[in-house]
């Protein structure tokens, strides 16, 4: 949006483009925190709906991953560097390890190198889990489970706006490992987050402004939207006319499409943990099993931007009908 209106406007027309687009979005989106932690966290009268639309935005997210992954991976070789960042992720590698790897391995000359960027990216891997104490996620809740700052907070905007390859689902596994990662916040509060943003008329990275509230208050919300839109401005307010030349460039879209590669293995990673933390508040495994496949064949058969919204509703009603 910045970009397009860059074009038609110059710089001012950039702001004003962008402005539009991320301002209703997180008005609506402060709205509906605010109110979910007023009337809706902790409530035991809701928990079984609650958990329902979790179940559904876990669907929501397996279509996700592999929507983008047609989109990102082409080939062999991509479909191995993000094979390789969903295990590297689930075994606790430091999610940059996998990025960075992924897109030294891709935009490499020879496979010799390749095999050298992953090689060194595992010794890497091995010698912070060896080291370094709480360098992976099981450890990091008790290490670092502080009192949010607002700083803090923007930088896990700031990580996430600067590492969305390929669209707002990528931006998960870095705000979760920012905010339920240290504690500030649990799982199933961040689905949450993530179910209001799909059926506000919002970009869905607004997620992000749920979990800024839900761990600051007002200004951890503004914090952690202003870091997650800051580099989509920045980068094309400032750097509009080279932003072309450096698309087009060979080795750099080579390197970027190794990063994409990875960050789909990342999502995917992040889907398995989501999906482990909220399985060990089912009851009956049979019925969340159910919803979930049929939460999953919605997403998945459907299309229309009505998608989203209609079965998560769906999902609500259907959790305060049957116990999960």
């Amino acid at each position: 949006a910045v970009h397009m209106g860059m074009i038609v406007r110059g710089r001012i027309g950039g702001l004003l483009a962008g402005l539009g687009f991320m301002l209703p979005g997180l008005c609506l989106m402060l709205v509906g925190a605010w109110a979910y932690t007023r009337w809706l966290a902790g409530s035991e009268s809701i928990a079984a709906l609650l958990l329902a639309v979790q179940i559904a935005v876990l669907a929501v997210i397996l279509r996700a991953v592999a929507k983008i992954g047609q989109h990102m991976i082409h080939g062999r070789a991509l479909a191995t560097v993000a094979i390789a960042a969903l295990a590297a992720t689930v075994a606790g590698v430091p999610f940059w390890i996998p990025l960075l790897a992924g897109g030294l391995a891709y935009a490499a000359p020879s496979r010799l190198v390749a095999a050298s960027c992953v090689a060194l990216a595992l010794i890497l891997s091995l010698a912070l889990w060896w080291f370094i104490p709480g360098a992976t996620h099981g450890e990091t809740v008790a290490i670092t489970a502080a009192a949010p700052t607002i700083a803090a907070l923007f930088l896990a905007g700031l990580k996430g706006g600067l590492l969305t390859f390929g669209g707002a689902y990528t931006a998960i596994p870095y705000v979760r490992e920012d905010t339920v990662g240290r504690g500030w916040l649990s799982d199933a509060q961040f689905l949450d987050g993530i179910a209001l943003a799909g059926v506000l008329p919002a970009p869905l990275v607004i997620f992000a402004t749920f979990a800024g509230y839900a761990a600051g208050g007002l200004p951890g919300a503004l914090a952690i939207t202003v870091g997650m839109f800051l580099p989509a401005f920045g980068f094309s307010l400032i750097f509009f006319e080279r932003l072309e030349a450096l698309v087009d460039h060979p080795g750099l879209t080579r390197f970027l499409g190794g990063i994409g590669a990875a960050a789909v293995g990342i999502i995917a990673a992040t889907f398995v943990e989501l999906a482990l933390t909220t399985s060990m508040r089912i009851a009956s495994p049979i019925a969340a099993a159910t919803l979930f496949a049929c939460c999953l064949a919605a997403v998945w058969r459907f299309r229309s931007m009505w998608t989203v919204p209609t079965t998560l509703a769906l999902a609500a009603v259907a959790g305060s009908m049957v116990p999960l």
